[in-house]
């Protein structure tokens, strides 16, 4: 990496940068700023604090760490660290940056904040897993500056998470709603009563899902086959239409639809679970594409592997088959998918992250991955 002369010392920040953000680094020393700074007219010192003023300053979340990983600084907050320490004298107006340094920027923090300032969001299937990942990190990227619907069938699970996250900001709102997307009826009286202030929905996290049994073709039971489908599929559209005429109303809104590796490879024993995630899959394509000339964005997050309930869930609370299912493996954790919802929510309103597939790293397919036994 070539060292940058300003007029008064030789310095190097990417350097710096690199040994605690090496991401960021990366993405500083690919956008090309050392060439674009190369000739700024401005002292080491202006250097340093107009990057530490447009560098975002993300405190530490009060609420709980992400369990089974490290806790890990942004890379916005590790950039002010190295940053903060230095003397600095006037800063440049932001729009005299190079447009290539302040598009680099915009993808640490400050932006998305502001995207997300004031907005309501609804959570289905938010008492555990990726449903209760995604407030947390919704309310984290936000400030507390949101409000949050959280719709579950175990209402003491969402007053929990409601209280812990009130707790350490006091600022959001959050609405804990006893509702079982399954119960199609009952739809349409859950968005016509919910509390005045929580009406203006900006965000639909159709997250609501669930899997039963192993079975297959010729000995599945059609208990299993109704719950899957009414859950996964009737549930999720009855929903999305009837909160679709708001946000065309509105003129713009998020609908987020979480898929699954299944809906794009089948496997053998999951053949109904499949089938409702490929319709989900088709539905969210044909939703983009009919609202093409709005300013609604549809977006779909087709997690791999992810260890949540699901799988103890699936084999009927046997939590030794649902163990070895990740046996010799790192799946996924909810935090890892709440993180790509939030961050594709969190983009310029022109900018759609229409189709995501998320693998841990030993991961391939559906049925191709490395087990270290």
């Amino acid at each position: 990496m070539p060292l940058f002369k300003l007029s008064d010392a030789v310095f190097d920040p990417i350097l710096s940068i690199k040994s605690t953000a090496p991401v960021a680094a990366e993405q500083i020393g690919r956008r090309h700023v050392v060439d674009a700074l190369i000739t700024a007219p401005c002292p080491r010192a202006r250097f340093l604090r107009s990057l530490n003023h447009f560098s975002t300053t993300v405190p530490q979340s009060p609420l709980s760490t992400i369990p089974h990983r490290k806790p890990q600084p942004s890379h916005s907050a590790t950039l002010n660290s190295l940053l903060t320490t230095r003397y600095c004298h006037q800063v440049p107006p932001f729009s005299s940056l190079p447009r290539t340094f302040r598009r680099t920027i915009m993808s640490f923090g400050t932006s998305a904040a502001s995207r997300l300032a004031g907005k309501t969001v609804l959570i289905t299937g938010a008492s555990s897993g990726i449903g209760r990942a995604t407030a947390f990190e919704f309310v984290n990227a936000s400030g507390g500056d949101i409000k949050l619907i959280l719709t579950a069938r175990r209402e003491a699970a969402l007053v929990s998470i409601k209280e812990e996250i009130e707790k350490a900001y006091p600022k959001s709102k959050v609405f804990p709603i006893a509702f079982d997307v399954s119960k199609l009826p009952a739809i349409d009286a859950f968005v016509d009563n919910l509390p005045a202030e929580a009406k203006d929905i900006d965000v639909l996290v159709n997250n609501a899902g669930m899997v039963h049994g192993v079975d297959q073709v010729g000995s599945i039971a059609q208990s299993d086959i109704d719950i899957m489908f009414q859950t996964n599929v009737f549930g999720l559209i009855a929903l999305t239409q009837k909160l679709l005429p708001l946000f065309k109303e509105k003129g713009k809104g998020d609908i987020v639809n979480i898929g699954s590796i299944a809906g794009r490879e089948p496997y053998p024993g999951g053949a109904i679970y499949c089938a409702t995630k490929a319709a989900v899959k088709s539905f969210t394509e044909t939703l983009r594409k009919e609202l093409i000339a709005s300013r609604i964005r549809v977006i779909e997050v087709d997690p791999g592997q992810v260890e949540t309930e699901f799988s103890v869930v699936r084999f009927r609370g046997d939590k030794g088959k649902a163990d070895a299912v990740y046996k010799g493996v790192e799946p996924l954790i909810a935090e890892d998918i709440a993180e790509v919802i939030v961050f594709a929510v969190s983009r310029r309103e022109n900018v759609v992250i229409a189709d995501t597939l998320v693998f841990p790293s030993h991961q391939a397919s559906a049925l191709i991955m490395h087990r270290k036994l």
